[in-house]
């Protein structure tokens, strides 16, 4: 919708500024324009959420030289279908991560193609066919939301939910993480901090659970050693966690895995 706004602010300001002899209409022309180029950079620079119905396209944009995530709000990816070129320079990689349900889309240097495209099925049966086009070096985040999904949620009758004890709202927010669902009184950011190291683990956060009382976080760790690393709870987590649940905790040379943690809300 923000593309919309740029293109259409940078015609009709182009209009206005042809207007030469009529000082008001090229000064809302100028205006117009800077106006487009303020939305255009905010483009260039921001995450990207999509709004996409089922058997709809997703038109987005791919990193050229990092890797582009594309994370379904609500909902997981469970199938990805693309045609292999057979030409290594015109062929792409696309994984689908089996716990949260992302894709990792990435492009070989001098990939010779201004886009790419596949289709992707959901969890909950939706089907996407994505229009990717190739630009930027930086590392690239896509949101897609599906508004059937959020009518489905609110037509459904709000449980009544105990008090419950702080051990047992961590176990429960564990279990809502791993699930990719946003737990009552909680809300979901998914963004991506920059990677840290931890020896050999490269770490990094992709999404974060706040709530009142406690803070959730979905770690993405990486061995990029050329052994098998056994992770534990002290080794992802600090000793203030409640609860620490880790997908793979025998993680092989080059393979990835998550963990879920939570802390209480001000002891971070």
């Amino acid at each position: 919708m923000m593309s919309v706004f740029a293109i259409g602010s940078a015609a009709i300001g182009a209009v206005f500024l042809s207007r030469l002899y009529c000082y008001l209409s090229r000064f809302i022309g100028a205006a117009l324009l800077m106006a487009s180029f303020v939305l255009t950079a905010a483009l260039a620079w921001a995450d990207q959420t999509v709004m996409a119905a089922d058997g709809s396209q997703v038109d987005c944009a791919a990193s050229a030289k990092d890797l582009t995530r594309i994370s379904l709000v609500e909902d997981a990816f469970a199938s990805v279908s693309k045609i292999s070129t057979g030409n290594p320079q015109d062929d792409f990689s696309v994984v689908n991560e089996p716990v949260r349900g992302d894709i990792y889309l990435s492009v070989p240097e001098g990939f010779g193609r201004q886009a790419l495209s596949f289709f992707a099925t959901s969890k909950r049966g939706y089907v996407y066919k994505f229009v990717c086009r190739i630009a930027g070096d930086q590392a690239v985040q896509v949101f897609i939301s599906n508004p059937a999904i959020a009518k489905d949620k609110a037509g459904e009758a709000a449980p009544q939910v105990a008090e419950a004890s702080p051990q047992d709202g961590a176990v429960e927010l564990v279990q809502a993480m791993y699930s990719n669902q946003v737990a009552d009184g909680y809300e979901m950011r998914q963004r991506a901090l920059r990677p840290v190291y931890v020896g050999n683990l490269k770490v990094q956060m992709i999404a974060e659970y706040r709530g009142t009382d406690l803070i959730g976080r979905v770690l993405r760790i990486e061995n990029n050693s050329s052994a098998p690393i056994t992770l534990t709870e002290t080794t992802v987590a600090p000793s203030s966690a409640l609860a620490v649940s880790i997908a793979e905790p025998t993680l092989d040379p080059g393979k990835v895995t998550t963990a879920y943690l939570v802390l209480q809300n001000g002891r971070q």
